[in-house]
């Protein structure tokens, strides 16, 4: 589907109706695993020329519309439209990377489409119980993580930790309850706000918003705002500024769950203790570094095998960003950083033919704005400063800028020679 032109030929015996189907199915799965507008287009289209269709598609973050037709017949005689609703895709590293691989195996002639339509939906057995607790330590490990990132005390950081597991389980028990998961992330704000809020003023004091922050790291939109800049710069407007709309729904919602709890603790005459401090030493960093890396390998779902790959990445693009932004400035940091993610994604992707996002995704989640847009926003809301809002915008343009450079000219390096 996504790599160099195979020598074999694409199933004969497949009809035409089995073909759509077959790329219909495809579609669906690149979307729902996370997959950018401009790339699953891409892919959908490599994938029909492949397979002998010619292939119209247009896909936005709720849905997608695909236009088939059969080049061998007359024009118009087998025009067919589809037009899918979709929810909103969730990275899945592992479940994008078989997706790609049984692409990859229909088109070279050595799968055929049952045994990939069978394959593929294997792909759809619900997590197990060991992997649902996995994700929710998951939860906890990357909110402590982040704490320990920002050298928060110790306290800071459980209290952070014991947040993100709560937040952890209310994503698991809202996903069978479409009326909580459609308010997840204010219910989310309001119940790791209320916790903070009641530490600081029965226990003792915290840096209170960074704290809140750490907790919902998880639910953050950075990722999506990146993804939404991006498609916006390859013209990709629709798709981009649905996403981009999206994403600053999600920071509203968090925002506001957080501004509920800070006024019922008002009103009940909590006075929570806040206080700017961090203590710790460099070890505390780079360990949050190594147990943040492995958090994020397990919530984006890769496979065991590909954590090592994971890990390395995300500790990357930290690294990169902090040591680089102290010799040239934030800006430059996340630039470079970006762009040497973007290329070892891409080298990873064409020499081991295997999707790039593995290394692409979790190489970027350490630099995207999600904290400084929910930190900006909270700031504004708290000290109604018009002046504090700004800045806030600003940092978020100027990290969004310097990312999206940093994926454009890393592409520029080093193609990948594949769309995913």
């Amino acid at each position: 589907m996504l790599a160099a032109m195979s020598t074999l030929a694409p199933p004969s015996s497949a009809s035409y109706a089995d073909r759509i189907n077959f790329l219909i199915e495809l579609a669906e799965r690149l979307h729902l695993y996370g997959t950018t507008a401009q790339r699953l287009e891409g892919a959908i289209t490599a994938t029909a020329q492949r397979l002998g269709v010619e292939c119209e598609p247009w896909s936005n973050p709720t849905g997608m519309i695909l236009t088939f037709s059969d080049p061998t017949r007359p024009p118009g005689e087998s025009d067919t439209t589809r037009v899918i609703r979709l929810p909103l895709g969730q990275n899945d590293l592992y479940r994008l990377a078989e997706t790609d691989r049984i692409a990859e195996e229909v088109i070279a002639g050595r799968m055929g489409l049952t045994e990939a339509h069978a394959t593929m939906s294997a792909l759809d057995r619900p997590p197990g119980r060991r992997a649902r607790l996995m994700e929710l330590l998951a939860f906890g490990l990357a909110a402590a993580a982040v704490g320990g990132l920002f050298r928060l005390p110790w306290l800071d950081i459980g209290v952070a930790g014991v947040n993100g597991l709560l937040t952890g389980w209310l994503v698991q028990y809202s996903a069978s309850r479409p009326q909580l998961r459609e308010a997840l992330d204010a219910v989310a704000a309001v119940m790791v706000a209320t916790l903070a809020i009641l530490v600081a003023s029965l226990v003792a004091p915290l840096n209170q918003n960074t704290v809140i922050i750490a907790s919902l790291v998880v639910l953050l939109p950075g990722l999506a705002l990146t993804n939404a800049v991006n498609e916006l710069s390859s013209q990709h407007l629709m798709s981009g500024t649905g996403r981009f709309a999206g994403a600053v729904t999600t920071i509203m919602q968090l925002a506001v769950g957080v501004v509920i709890a800070l006024y019922v603790a008002d009103l009940f005459g909590l006075k929570p203790q806040v206080r700017a401090l961090r203590p710790q030493s460099d070890w505390v960093e780079w360990g949050a570094l190594l147990v943040a890396a492995y958090a994020f390998a397990v919530l984006f779902k890769a496979h065991r095998r590909d954590y090592p790959r994971v890990m390395l990445a995300a500790a990357l693009g930290y690294l990169i960003s902090r040591f680089a932004g102290q010799a040239f400035g934030s800006p430059a940091g996340v630039f470079l950083a970006a762009l040497a993610v973007t290329a070892a994604g891409n080298a990873y992707a064409r020499w081991w033919h295997r999707p790039g996002a593995i290394i692409r995704v979790p190489g970027i989640i350490m630099l995207v704005p999600g904290s400084i847009s929910l930190r900006g926003l909270l700031s504004l809301l708290q000290t109604q400063d018009v002046n504090a809002g700004q800045e806030a915008v600003l940092a978020v343009i100027n990290i969004l800028l310097a990312l999206i450079a940093g994926l454009l000219f890393g592409n520029l390096l080093l193609s990948a020679r594949r769309n995913l």
